[in-house]
């Protein structure tokens, strides 16, 4: 009876050692495992995680719905940041006074956005004016509005457009939902709606 008292304790004792062990592990699993169902952002270790790339530390995850999320970025052309001359910032300002007037500050730097977007990506021309005086882009080429001199507000949208160049905005296009006629337009995903304008992708 006694060896036998002495093999349950010594039984007894090795599965707490056994318990403490992975209790730690245990924890941070549970805790992991409540991440992935309320969507919050994890950081995963390099060390538990050899598969992924070397080099890196960590890996944030935004879990969401655990699935991965597609956004549609467009195809650039360049890495490098876009320059353009004073001729055409002075045309895109106008594009921008034009297509955007009356509407909020930053609906113009969206607009004007649009126009550089346009530049980078592969579907598109190389230029701002090119992509300006492309047929049938904007309606202030087609009735001449785009003449019309600048204010200053819209100029500083350009600025502010330029040197946010590297922003996660991609819209490529933008229209007001109560004129416009091209149902087309009307299919692309919605990225944001400022003041009358849609935007899309």
């Amino acid at each position: 009876m006694k060896n036998l008292n002495k093999t349950i304790t010594i039984i007894l004792s090795m599965m707490m050692v056994a318990f403490h062990t992975i209790s730690p592990t245990l924890q941070i699993n549970a805790k992991l495992a409540k991440s992935f169902e309320t969507g919050d952002t994890v950081a995963l270790s390099i060390e538990h995680y050899g598969n992924y790339k070397a080099g890196q530390n960590s890996l944030e995850l935004s879990l969401g719905n655990k699935e991965a999320v597609d956004f549609k970025a467009p195809l650039k052309k360049t890495d490098q940041a876009l320059s353009i001359s004073e001729e055409e910032k002075v045309l895109l300002a106008r594009l921008v006074h034009a297509e955007a007037k009356g509407e909020p500050y930053v609906g113009k730097v969206a607009v004007a956005n649009v126009v550089i977007n346009r530049v980078e990506h592969e579907q598109f021309p190389d230029t701002v004016k090119e992509v300006i005086y492309q047929k049938n882009a904007f309606q202030p080429v087609q009735n001449e509005s785009i003449d019309e001199a600048a204010d200053y507000e819209a100029e500083n949208a350009v600025t502010e457009a330029l040197a946010l160049n590297n922003s996660e905005d991609k819209s490529l296009y933008f229209y007001n939902p109560d004129t416009a006629t091209d149902e087309w337009i009307r299919t692309r995903d919605v990225t944001k709606v400022i003041g009358n304008h849609v935007f899309a992708i």
